[in-house]
């Protein structure tokens, strides 16, 4: 299958990819994608749906799974209804678009593109997406069909909670729900109904000043994160604004002219997504600012939190400690931060609260229960590590000088002790590797006449377990490049941090496999070749037993073994 990505996506099949017709999947057709989604600017999706056609959306899906997630586009009509492949009605939401997404898709689609958008869309259309694993479906939109002179109210789609003035505000159309105090428009507790967790809970914004080298020689710039203080919180009070729907809530809050954040509780999932805008940050008062979104539970923790090591196994972080030396604590605050590329949480003797990022940061629990996120910084001195210059990263449009804003995302979810790792090593593999969208207007009955709507590659009766990811999937040169790795870690999870298995004739369903080799991690040496050295360490009495690994793949059956974070790469020959 070949694919073709700029800015725009052309999707063939090669004819020995099915098994019925030499199916073309989009002959001669371009589908656009939309890579600005996120500030809702998708040309495609804002323009008014043709006479006699429909908006196609196809829908990929990356992983081993199946993947259920709500599609967001923006759109300028809510008289629309959505169709699956098979042609069933699916369930809608409409959400008006919000004034900070407004103002960044004006400013960025400017800046990124050259170009002036056009007016914002007016709504945000959200559905429920299903997709095969390592496959595709497509879904039609399209406008409905009124049959009296009633019309379609937006309020059948989304409503605005306008009355705010009781004590508490419950949010959450399924088992998890957030309080909120219209008073602070602060959140104040995280209850999962189906397990029972109840934590008392808040979530903030706060702000870092960055040291300019005076009285500590060494400044915060690009490389060294060095703190003044301790951290200014942005506000004590924030707007509150909810939207309440079938698929999902929306919690809107406006903490300061420069910081805002959308939080989000969908039907069928047990988490909260938070969507945050934060920029252009400050400086008019000659202090560099390191932002931090700061979450506080009420949680005895003990100096203790975890931190994934390069998206992989989670390790115990000890506040002031090192396990290997004697810490001498200097900085009490940059000395506790770690990397993180999938997530951080805590755990008390009932339960854990989780987060996921959507990109590196840093992150920290500086007090029990807490857990904080590093997510935007702008300072003004060079902490002379060799960039030259300070990190204050600006966008110029049309003469216009001003800070970066970003936008990003952060999930979050409380579970009863020891069940978490599963929602995190799921919904972090999830989040790495969304669905993917392509869209094109087109007539229905003619798409489906020519094209294949609903497909995978792999067996239809088939998906990876649980606990098994594919990382990499790559033709490289005469072979296909393929890596699977194990999600869990020993002792991890009592059903998932075992032996898993994966087929790979029902993998590659549509294909024959002639050759399997199995290569070194960096899939350059054969492993059957590869040589280890014994290392003999002084002082090292470690006699525990060796870790659970996959035995050697028989070639008649073609089965992988993988032991808990076992990765193994292959090349393989079709």
């Amino acid at each position: 299958m070949k694919m073709q990505i700029n800015d725009r996506i052309v999707i063939k099949a090669s004819p020995k990819g099915f098994d019925r017709n030499r199916i073309i999947l989009l002959t001669h057709l371009y589908h656009l994608q939309c890579p600005l989604l996120n500030i809702s600017y998708c040309p495609v999706t804002e323009e008014e749906i043709p006479d006699g056609k429909s908006l196609v959306v196809v829908v990929y899906n990356s992983l081993g799974w199946m993947q259920n997630d709500i599609i967001r586009i923006p759109v300028n009509d809510y008289q629309l209804m959505v169709h699956d492949s098979d042609g069933s009605r699916v369930e809608t939401q409409f959400v008006p678009m919000d004034n900070s997404t407004s103002n960044l898709r004006s400013l960025y689609t400017k800046a990124y593109l050259g170009v002036s958008s056009k007016e914002s869309a007016k709504y945000w259309l959200l559905f429920s997406a299903s997709v095969p694993p390592l496959g595709w479906n497509t879904y039609f939109i399209s406008k409905a069909v009124i049959k009296d002179n009633s019309g379609m109210k937006k309020n059948d789609y989304f409503s605005i909670l306008d009355d705010l003035q009781n004590e508490t505000l419950k949010v959450g159309p399924g088992p998890l729900k957030m309080h909120f105090s219209p008073a602070s428009g602060q959140l104040n507790r995280m209850i999962n109904y189906r397990t029972g967790v109840d934590v008392p809970i808040q979530q903030g914004y706060l702000w870092y000043g960055s040291s300019v080298g005076d009285a500590d020689p060494q400044a915060s710039g690009a490389y060294i994160f060095r703190p003044n203080g301790a951290p200014t919180p942005t506000t004590r009070l924030a707007s509150l604004k909810v939207m309440q729907g079938s698929l999902v809530d929306e919690v809107h809050q406006q903490f300061n002219s420069w910081i805002s954040q959308v939080t989000r509780l969908y039907k069928d999932k047990e988490h909260a997504e938070i969507e945050f805008t934060i920029g252009p940050i400050p400086v008019d008062d000659s202090i560099g600012k390191e932002i931090i979104t700061r979450i506080t539970a009420n949680m005895v923790t003990n100096g203790i939190f975890y931190t994934d090591s390069n998206g992989r196994d989670f390790l115990k972080r000890v506040r002031d400690h090192r396990e290997d030396w004697s810490l001498q604590v200097i900085q009490p605050v940059a000395g506790n931060y770690y990397p993180l590329n999938l997530g951080a949480y805590i755990a008390d003797g009932k339960s854990e609260l989780s987060i996921l990022v959507d990109r590196a940061t840093g992150g920290a629990s500086i007090q029990d229960g807490e857990l904080e996120l590093m997510l935007h910084r702008r300072m003004l001195f060079d902490d002379g590590r060799g960039v030259g210059e300070a990190l204050d990263e600006v966008v110029d449009v049309d003469g216009k000088i001003e800070g970066l804003t970003i936008r990003g995302n952060y999930h979050t979810s409380i579970n009863p002790l020891g069940a978490g790792a599963r929602w995190r090593r799921t919904n972090g593999q999830q989040i790495y590797s969304p669905l993917l969208l392509a869209f094109a207007h087109e007539d229905e009955k003619r798409w489906k006449a020519f094209h294949v709507t609903k497909a995978t590659s792999m067996d239809s009766a088939y998906s990876l377990p649980p606990n098994v990811a594919i990382i990499t999937l790559q033709e490289v040169d005469e072979v296909v490049l393929l890596r699977l790795a194990h999600l869990y870690e020993a002792n991890e999870d009592a059903e998932y941090s075992t032996l898993a298995k994966v087929e790979l004739k029902k993998l590659f369903a549509r294909k024959t496999i002639k050759e399997v080799k199995e290569m070194n991690l960096s899939a350059n040496q054969e492993k059957s070749e590869m040589r280890k050295v014994k290392w003999n360490v002084e002082g090292d009495r470690n006699s525990g037993s060796a870790p659970l690994r996959g035995g050697p793949v028989d070639n008649t059956t073609l089965v992988v073994e993988l032991g808990p974070m076992e990765i193994r790469t292959f090349s393989l020959k079709f």
